[in-house]
């Protein structure tokens, strides 16, 4: 259990600290963010197991930080901690793929066993470590990772993402509209030409293993060739 990673959002600093303080009893790493602004950023660079996410908060709200976070992690456990308690919200929260909804106040020692719950059902239904070799590079979906000559380089979600997506479709034509539907939701123009920028990163990132190669179809896709 120890080794999950908590992100608590709320701006109530009085509170959220004495609930960190009782969750650090059970969980050593547990990070405190005061809005949702502030959580985006923490979610983007220590990528945390769960999240417990207050409603209402300044800057940037918990619906709106949930619908960001769903659009590029679809698997991240979050809980809403709320005193909006109206069935319109409840069900909003459902809809954004909210793990659970919880009323506040609360009892801490229920929202624990809620947590460890949700962490031993993740850990007996876990999948195995999604590795793919191609060519000299091992591609790690499950870390965010590619190794090659024994060097370990780190992907972002999204490019991994993306990545995974050319893998399952080795040597075939992915439409573009495929990719920006899987990874972020719609295809956009903005997200059109952010695809073409992360096509741009995979390419560099993977330039140092010769049988590997992205070849772009105009109007139509990418293909991810690998020669044996």
């Amino acid at each position: 259990m120890r080794r999950n990673k908590i992100l608590l959002v709320d701006d109530d600093f009085k509170n959220s600290m004495l609930l960190k303080r009782f969750l650090e009893q059970e969980f050593d790493n547990v990070i405190y963010a005061e809005n949702g602004k502030v959580a985006w950023e923490y979610f983007l660079s220590i990528r945390p197991d769960l999240i417990l996410i207050d409603v209402n908060m300044p800057v940037m709200d918990g619906f709106e930080l949930t619908q960001k976070i769903r659009s590029c992690n679809k698997n991240v456990i979050l809980f809403f901690l709320t005193d909006r308690t109206e069935k319109s919200d409840r069900l909003k929260g459902f809809s954004l793929k909210g793990n659970d909804y919880i009323p506040k106040p609360f009892y801490p020692e229920e929202l624990i066993a809620k947590m460890k719950e949700r962490f031993e059902n993740r850990m007996n239904n876990q999948p195995d470590e999604k590795i793919y070799r191609l060519g000299d590079t091992l591609f790690n979906y499950s870390l965010c990772s590619i190794e090659r000559n024994e060097k370990t380089q780190k992907l972002s979600l999204r490019l991994a993402d993306i990545l995974l997506i050319l893998v399952q479709h080795l040597n075939s034509i992915v439409e573009r509209d495929f990719i920006l539907e899987q990874v972020w939701g719609d295809a956009s123009y903005a997200n059109s030409l952010a695809l073409n920028v992360q096509i741009t990163y995979l390419r560099k990132i993977l330039n140092g293993d010769k049988a590997i190669s992205i070849e772009s179809l105009k109007k139509k896709g990418y293909i991810l060739r690998v020669k044996c």
